[in-house]
């Protein structure tokens, strides 16, 4: 047996009723993009450890998601809005696919967009754009993670060239990449600079052996002596203000994300539990299934207001750094205490790579931790709330 209707997730919390035609289009367009050319692939990819990064980046790129909320330049110029569904899209495939997108857009592009140098410009973003050029971002390091300003990467004045040397670690998009968004740390302060990745001294190393986000390239940044001219400087960034703006772009799609790997894991559990039967009826009809359904639900549609809310603040220019940090708090955390109950709905089904929440619950425990930890952005929250800072 089973309901005469259903209501989806979106549907109990009219969503759809929120969202212009406009917004509307592209989420669908977007839908339709994942449906045809990342889930029947995913699974695979994820059991490799591997993604053809270059063969989706001209894909994405065609399809007008690589750097969609930026103007010029070959770039779409959508609302901040209509790129968090996207990328709510495009992780409700694999959070994988969506960093590529969000590294190449909000991190690199954004980078060079908002202070990079007009010959910057013309040059890499409509490459980029068009997915034709990958690009990285490369601040985090090996011992300075959640403080960027411990960072020892180091960048000095040689005549008119500037010499880099340094490491970064788990960098998304870096053994792939054509050029690389680099901070280092000058005498002047921390600066940024953009760095062809066919430059000498300039080496990707793959990173191997994850358990989490196995469907995306990560990577070791290695720079032995890399001179790069004075043109390669990023002008407009001076000191962890430029960096820190960067991701706090990149953390906005990681809330509707993070929304996108949820609403995948419950339907799919809702898909599961009409099907699978015990004790004689579908194990949908049971009320301990139903209330993990029911409070699953719930948390996918409040993180989905959030985010819609978030959105529009965003649109209207009044979103505040801590506002993007509550929100990829609560969205992340609750995204991923949603695959955790569904994937316990799928039983020992839940294990294999046939279902999606054990998939998405792996790939979330690195979403927690990137683009600032949880306990990061609880202290941020915090520290908006008790102007009291707590980091140190």
């Amino acid at each position: 047996m089973s309901p005469a209707t259903t209501v989806t997730p979106d549907a109990l919390f009219a969503i759809d009723s929120l969202l212009t035609e406009e917004e509307l289009a592209i989420r669908e367009t977007v839908r339709r993009v994942v449906d045809d050319h990342v889930r029947p692939h995913v699974a695979g990819w994820y059991e490799s450890g591997d993604l053809p990064a270059r063969e989706l980046a001209r894909l994405l790129g065609s399809a007008g998601l690589l750097g969609m909320h930026l103007r010029g330049y070959g770039c779409a110029g959508t609302s901040a809005t209509a790129y968090g569904l996207a990328c709510l899209e495009l992780e409700a495939g694999d959070s994988g696919v969506r960093s590529l997108v969000s590294v190449q857009g909000s991190l690199a592009m954004y980078a060079i967009h908002t202070y990079g140098d007009e010959a910057q410009k013309a040059y890499w973003l409509p490459r980029m754009a068009s997915g034709d050029s990958i690009g990285c971002f490369g601040l985090t390091e090996p011992d300075a993670g959640s403080d960027p300003a411990g960072m020892r990467s180091t960048a000095k004045r040689h005549g008119t060239d500037w010499i880099l040397d340094g490491t970064k670690m788990w960098i998304t998009n870096g053994s792939v990449a054509d050029v690389a968004v680099v901070w280092a740390r000058a005498d002047d302060g921390i600066r940024g600079f953009v760095v062809p990745t066919n430059t000498p001294g300039f080496t990707a190393n793959a990173v191997k052996s994850k358990l989490s986000l196995r469907a995306s390239v990560t990577s070791e940044l290695v720079l032995d002596g890399v001179r790069l001219p004075a043109a390669a400087l990023l002008p407009g960034a001076r000191g962890l203000s430029g960096p820190l703006g960067c991701l706090s772009e990149a953390r906005f799609g990681i809330i509707f994300g993070a929304m996108g790997a949820a609403r995948d894991c419950l339907e799919a559990a809702i898909g599961y539990a009409l099907s699978r039967e015990q004790f004689g009826r579908p194990i949908a009809a049971f009320q301990l299934t139903q209330a993990k359904l029911a409070d699953t639900a719930l948390e996918l549609g409040k993180g989905m207001l959030l985010a819609l809310h978030l959105g529009r603040l965003k649109d209207a220019g009044r979103l505040a750094p801590e506002q993007v940090s509550a929100g990829k708090l609560n969205n992340v955390r609750e995204a991923l205490g949603v695959a955790r109950e569904c994937r316990s709905i799928l039983g020992a089904n839940g294990i294999m790579l046939d279902y999606s929440p054990l998939r998405h619950a792996c790939n979330l425990e690195s979403v927690l931790t990137y683009e600032g930890t949880s306990e990061i952005h609880t202290l941020v929250v915090g520290h908006a709330l008790t102007a009291l800072p707590a980091f140190r």
